[in-house]
């Protein structure tokens, strides 16, 4: 079975941040093989990276996955940076999308509504997890 998959890089994230994307910057796929291995190995050149999640997921390719992610958030272009190296799966992700999808979330739950929102990692894999498969 396939298993979707979102991982971070902290020195990815702090290279995105310094050349104006954003430090939080995500790796999204889809594959058959075992995942950590996968994320063990790296991406653009970085060796940091970390699963922040997964998730099984049925009749999904990477290919599906990455177009309907690509429709709500920025994924960005490797041929533009050098340094990410024709890496495929790395979106930038905006924080406020992410307050905004907890946020109508706890609403359709009937969940309160005015507590604080700290985002983590964790937020930000599940929101392009629900994303990746709608």
């Amino acid at each position: 079975m396939a298993m979707i998959y979102v991982a971070r890089s902290a020195a990815l994230g702090k290279w995105a941040s310094d050349v104006g994307l954003s430090k939080h910057v995500y790796k999204v796929g889809v594959t058959e093989e075992p995942v950590k291995p996968l994320v063990a190995a790296g991406w653009a050149g970085e060796s940091d990276w970390t699963l922040v999640k997964q998730e099984a997921v049925e009749g999904l390719t990477e290919a599906e996955a990455l177009e309907r992610l690509g429709r709500k958030e920025k994924m960005i272009d490797p041929a533009l940076y050098p340094r990410i190296k024709g890496t495929r799966g790395l979106f930038k992700v905006l924080p406020a999308h992410v307050e905004s999808h907890i946020i109508v979330g706890r609403a359709l739950e009937g969940g309160p509504e005015r507590v604080a929102i700290k985002l983590k990692p964790a937020d930000f894999a599940a929101y392009l997890i629900r994303n990746a498969q709608r």
